[in-house]
């Protein structure tokens, strides 16, 4: 989950110590000991190094840190089953710091800081509260609270005259008996408490509400589920490594490395909830509707997907992973105990869905503001929306000539602007109402020219191409070469001053409408598939080319099919030498997968489930809720995976492999989100006219999203094999 140095120190550490003082053979030994609340060896030294505290004011002895730390920190700590009281005891000491009393932050936080456990429950149901001198007298019996068995300090909830009510307490207070109960997890404590006259004092009463305790425990559950699905997943991907069925590695199998693939995109999905969650909590405090909408969200993405992830992770392992002996269970024990104690998923979808109808997450970048280009590129948008500009040409060249259409781009073409001018520029747009240009396939195809063509090709194509007088298509793949792009058949022969291409593409968006196209061909059959083949710059003009439309199954035709036919195709259209096309093709689709994966030119139809469900008649509605919540609670997921990959490149670190996974994960969510859209819709979706027939165009426009920019089986073979290591499946 860590986004800096500074986590990624802080994991380390934490891995290290779990690794050197809880081991899980210890752990196994210490199992009747852990039920009974018996702080384990590990504890001390946790608190040594300021982890159960580091959350807490340092006024009161704490390390002063946010909950995107914290929930860093539990990350690791999942991911080594650190045994004992550390999830417990820091969901109590940030609900006594964010809603306690002076006087109860001043005692309390004190003594969490000094080593002392908590617990916390997560509802109020049970106990009965009523008014005593100024706070409460509470009595009944709690549903299992974990750590309730040894804590030093219990955050309580009861039934109040008013509604619930929240209070802290020691466990040693009159009118307390604790019962230990027998819990899924073995690694740590679950007990009930019988509360029988319980005097509470008014300056122990907490300022919170039920929502305030499990959003805020959603959260942090939510972070130690990440690190638990990352073990079971690294756990999953080194046996396939090693375990050799029929003489070869099981992970070259194509169905055990896809189900590998899949694991990580799921943990990856995972852990940007988590991480949005986290973040949420510190921009948005514990009162803010984004980090209340955030933190169900969260809910929603990891808990019950956490534990089908180690479920999932065993069947990889096979017999070996689901013995007694195996640690596996031990992750798959406690993941399921985090979301069955969280309550049923089915209440934190609804809840979800809910907020989303009044609440929209607009999270902070995360970006230092930049005065002076924020008031240059306003004042140039201002410009290029003059009224006295208001021909849609003009207005693109304006914004061409101050390097705003393809910012990134190096002058003159663009500001070589970084990461955080991006953020900025694209929030000056937004701020005018106007949308940011786009190229289209020129997005992709430029990148290749302006850093592979020739002074020539870059003077002749690009700045025209910003200026919206250019359009272009991609001629690559071929009835017999789609996602092998080496197997292109497409042959350009040497002739004087160019070449004579010949040959058949297929699935080329706009062919009709582009002027230029890149294009593929082989110029040396002799040579290995790869070294063969040569990058094309072509006029669409030219003689030989032939387009035919293709009607898609959602009744459109942005396909077509191009037929070139003695081609011609002069010297200083070729790009690089003969023979480098490859290397420069994986430049062009390297950019369109990270397109694709934003959203930026991915789903042709935008749907908003949002406003579709506030339109429902209020029957339809209730029942729609779950459901919002959960392909929000996706799209917020997504959107927090993008947000973690630009920070990682303002931060200046190496970007992962969020390309691939928001290219994979992003046209799966479109898909469920068309469909449930359509369910809502009811028997107006069967009409292909009004606003249902545009979510069902939407639906019907699916597969250009799951093919195009290489299929997701595609995308698994090449998360499994180049992200996780996963061996080639070998040719018979």
């Amino acid at each position: 989950m860590g986004l800096t140095t500074e986590h990624t120190d802080l994991m380390a550490a934490i891995s290290a110590l779990a690794a050197q003082a809880a081991p899980t053979t210890l752990t196994r030994e210490h199992f009747d000991l852990s039920a009974a609340g018996v702080r384990p060896p590990i504890w001390d030294k946790l608190c040594r190094q300021g982890i159960p505290a580091i959350h807490l004011p340092a006024e009161f002895g704490g390390g002063g840190a946010g909950i995107v730390e914290l929930a860093v920190a539990l990350d690791a700590a999942g991911h080594g089953l650190i045994p004992g009281p550390l999830l417990p005891t820091v969901t109590a000491g940030a609900l006594v710091d964010r809603h306690g009393s002076s006087a109860a932050r001043r005692d309390l936080l004190t003594r969490f800081a000094d080593g002392a456990t908590g617990a916390c429950a997560l509802d109020a149901t049970g106990p009965v509260a009523t008014a005593a001198g100024g706070g409460l007298r509470v009595s009944g019996l709690s549903g299992p609270i974990l750590g309730g068995v040894g804590a030093d300090i219990l955050v309580l909830g009861a039934s109040g005259p008013e509604g619930p009510v929240w209070f802290a307490v020691p466990p040693d207070s009159p009118g307390i008996t604790r019962e230990q109960v027998p819990g899924v997890d073995l690694t740590r404590d679950l007990g009930r408490l019988e509360l029988d006259g319980l005097v509470v004092p008014a300056d122990h009463v907490l300022s919170c509400s039920t929502h305030h305790v499990r959003d805020l425990a959603a959260v942090l559950f939510s972070a130690e589920a990440v690190g638990i699905a990352r073990w079971c997943l690294d756990t999953a991907v080194a046996y396939a490594k090693v375990r050799e069925q029929f003489g070869r590695p099981i992970g070259s199998f194509q169905a055990v490395k896809h189900k590998c693939a899949q694991l990580f995109l799921r943990v990856e999905l995972l852990a940007a909830a988590a991480w949005d969650g986290a973040c949420a909590a510190d921009e948005d405090g514990p009162d803010g509707p984004q980090s209340t909408l955030a933190a169900a969200r969260t809910a929603v993405q990891c808990l019950p997907e956490a534990a089908d992830i180690a479920l999932d992770a065993l069947t990889v392992l096979g017999g070996i992973g689901n013995t007694w002996d195996h640690d596996l269970h031990l992750y798959w024990r406690r993941a399921t105990g985090l979301f069955t104690l969280l309550g049923p998923h089915q209440d934190w979808s609804y809840r979800a869905g809910e907020l989303a109808l009044n609440t929209e997450r607009a999270p902070a970048v995360g970006v230092e503001d930049r005065p002076d280009l924020r008031a240059e590129v306003a004042a140039a948008i201002a410009e290029a929306t003059d009224p006295d500009n208001s021909d849609d040409r003009t207005t693109r060249r304006i914004l061409a000539g101050h390097g705003l259409v393809a910012p990134h781009y190096p002058p003159p073409y663009g500001r070589a602007a970084d990461a955080a001018d991006q953020v900025i520029i694209a929030e000056e747009f937004r701020r005018a109402g106007m949308a940011q240009p786009t190229t289209v396939i020129g997005e992709w195809a430029l990148p290749t020219i302006l850093q592979h063509g020739t002074d020539a090709q870059r003077e002749r194509l690009v700045g025209p191409t910003l200026r919206g007088e250019i359009e272009w298509c991609q001629l690559f793949s071929e009835p017999g070469a789609g996602s092998d792009l080496a197997a292109v058949r497409t042959f350009a022969e040497k002739v004087g001053g160019g070449w004579c291409l010949n040959g058949q593409k297929v699935w080329t968006s706009h062919a009709r409408e582009a002027h230029w196209a890149v294009c593929l061909a082989r110029t040396d059959r002799s040579a290995a598939k790869r070294a063969g083949i040569s990058y094309f710059l072509i006029d669409m003009t030219t003689p030989g080319i032939e387009v035919r439309p293709l009607r898609e199954a959602n009744g459109e035709s942005m396909f077509n099919e191009v037929f070139l036919d003695d081609v011609f195709v002069p010297d200083d259209c070729l790009v690089g030498a003969p023979g480098d096309g490859w290397r420069l093709a994986r430049t062009t689709l390297g950019n369109e997968r990270i397109a694709m994966g934003s959203g930026a030119v991915g789903a042709r139809i935008r749907l908003d489930p949002v406003a579709a469900v506030a339109e429902l008649p209020a029957a339809a509605r209730a029942a729609a809720l779950p459901a919002l919540g959960t392909v929000t609670a996706t799209s917020g997921a997504l959107d927090a995976l993008g947000r973690r990959a630009l920070r990682k490149r303002i931060s200046g670190l190496e970007p992962g492999a969020e390309g691939n996974v928001l290219k994979y994960l992003s046209a799966q969510h479109q898909v469920e989100l068309s469909r449930t859209m359509i369910e809502w819709a009811g028997p107006a979706a069967a009409q292909t006219s009004g606003e249902a027939g545009r979510t069902l165009a939407a639906y019907l426009s699916t597969p250009a999203m799951l093919i195009g920019g290489g299929t997701a089986e595609i995308q698994l073979n090449i998360i499994g094999e180049r992200i996780l290591g996963l061996p080639r499946e070998r040719t018979q």
